[in-house]
């Protein structure tokens, strides 16, 4: 058991070692890695007709470019001193990797939603991370350079207050933290409550329902995944009845009851589908169910699972299974998780996880924010992003490091301005490879 007065202690003196404004300079170091290299490395190991596609996402604006690079920033982060206050990271905490979901309880819940990078490692990696997407997605939204900082500020603030508030709880009260959206309508005001408001009622309409009208059809009395190549593709028998195998094996990671729910359900078929932008190339599935008929669907997405592109610099995941690691991060760091979680190896020794494709999910429209509600959001998800670490890490030091003044704050933006400019200009040599040919990019939208 640790002494809080003594995680106090600690936290503070961390300040002498890496002084809370020394997170604020940042120069892209001599030695930095080339980035286009990076992700030539990734598509390595990713599906080679779908990695143009990947780089036609990335090539929309910076910040596509910055979904789609946590490989770099992660490379970025490791060049820099570090606190060492340990947390489980999301490990690529951008904007639209928050949103809302359904708990167990049907409660629609904003949280973290992305988990594919998890790892644990020094909590200041999440929030740059976090404080860069602001300021990317602000400048990209044409808001002015002084009010892009003031929104990177507003996510490190409420951080930072947040965890200070969650350092004074017992750890009973940490764990059952957590974020309904039904709270959320009061922080707002009227004309933002309004679009809230439409985000949620949107959200709560994602469910297996909707995805069965949009992504299926009748042929012969019988529901099929309609095909929409490259972006959704029907596999064929052989590699349908490969997805239907290893279901078996995925239901061996699920809670009893759980396995007893899925039971009730009847494989159809599955189909290849693409997602994300960063997750592009990655072999990535969806697997149509059926419970009592064909109106009541169960869509399940089967995703594959590389090493965490925080790996080459932390210590090596507890998990040698990157689906488990996948799964057993999520639920450490979301309040509520998806109840059909869970993980599997597949053809070749690959690693895959289980979840719902949709269950209530939905996420902000962050192209359309004005810079008074993207600031609003950017608080919203630095608040979240506290809530998460403090379930799995070390609240108490690290709110003792963070303190009462707006050092952090204002560190924050800093960084997340100069990562700005240095992301422009990535995304910019990206632009200028596809023009060259030396880079295969093509636009699926």
């Amino acid at each position: 058991m640790t002494d809080p007065a003594e995680e106090a202690r600690r936290g503070r003196d961390l300040r002498k070692q890496v002084p809370r404004s020394s997170h604020g300079r940042w120069i892209p170091a001599a030695d930095r890695p080339d980035p286009l290299g990076i992700l030539e490395e990734q598509a390595r190991s990713r599906e080679p007709d779908l990695v143009p596609i990947r780089y036609g996402r990335m090539a929309v604006s910076p910040f596509t470019y910055l979904r789609g690079a946590p490989a770099v920033m992660a490379a970025d982060l490791a060049a820099q001193a570090n606190t060492g206050l340990t947390v489980q990271l999301c490990g690529d905490a951008h904007l639209l990797n928050f949103g809302g979901f359904a708990s167990p309880e049907r409660a629609l819940l904003f949280d973290l939603n992305d988990f594919d990078e998890t790892l644990p490692g020094p909590f200041e990696w999440d929030v740059k991370r976090l404080a860069a997407s602001v300021a990317v997605a602000a400048l990209d939204n044409g808001h002015p350079a002084a009010k892009a900082r003031r929104s990177a500020v507003s996510a490190a603030e409420a951080y930072r207050t947040a965890m200070r508030r969650l350092a004074e709880l017992g750890e009973l009260d940490v764990w059952y933290e957590r974020i309904d959206t039904a709270d959320l309508l009061p922080l707002f005001g009227k004309p933002v409550r309004r679009r809230v408001e439409t985000q949620i009622a949107r959200a709560r309409g994602r469910t297996s329902l909707q995805a069965l009208e949009k992504l299926t059809e009748v042929v012969g009395g019988e529901r099929h995944i309609v095909a929409d190549p490259p972006l959704l593709e029907p596999l064929d028998l052989a590699d349908a009845a490969a997805v239907r195998k290893i279901l078996s094996d995925y239901r061996s990671t699920l809670p009893e009851d759980r396995r007893a729910l899925l039971d009730r359900f009847r494989f159809v078929e599955a189909a290849r589908k693409v997602v994300g932008v960063g997750s592009v190339g990655t072999r990535c599935f969806v697997a149509l169910m059926t419970g009592r008929d064909t109106g009541d669907p169960l869509f399940l997405q089967i995703k594959e699972a590389q090493r965490s592109v925080l790996e080459p610099y932390l210590a090596a995941s507890a998990y040698k299974h990157q689906g488990q690691r996948v799964v057993a991060g999520q639920r450490l760091l979301q309040a509520a998780s998806d109840i059909f979680l869970g993980w599997v190896s597949g053809p070749g020794g690959r690693h895959f996880y289980w979840r719902q494709l949709r269950d209530m999910k939905g996420s902000a429209d962050v192209p359309s924010m004005s810079p008074a509600l993207l600031g609003e959001y950017a608080a919203l998800c630095g608040r979240t992003m506290a809530r998460a670490h403090a379930r799995s890490g070390e609240r108490i030091a690290i709110s003792a490091y963070l303190g009462t003044s707006d050092t952090f704050d204002r560190a924050m933006a800093d960084f997340a301005m100069a990562y700005a400019d240095r992301t422009v200009a990535d995304h910019s040599a990206l632009r200028a490879a596809i023009s060259a040919g030396t880079v295969t990019a093509e636009r699926d939208v």
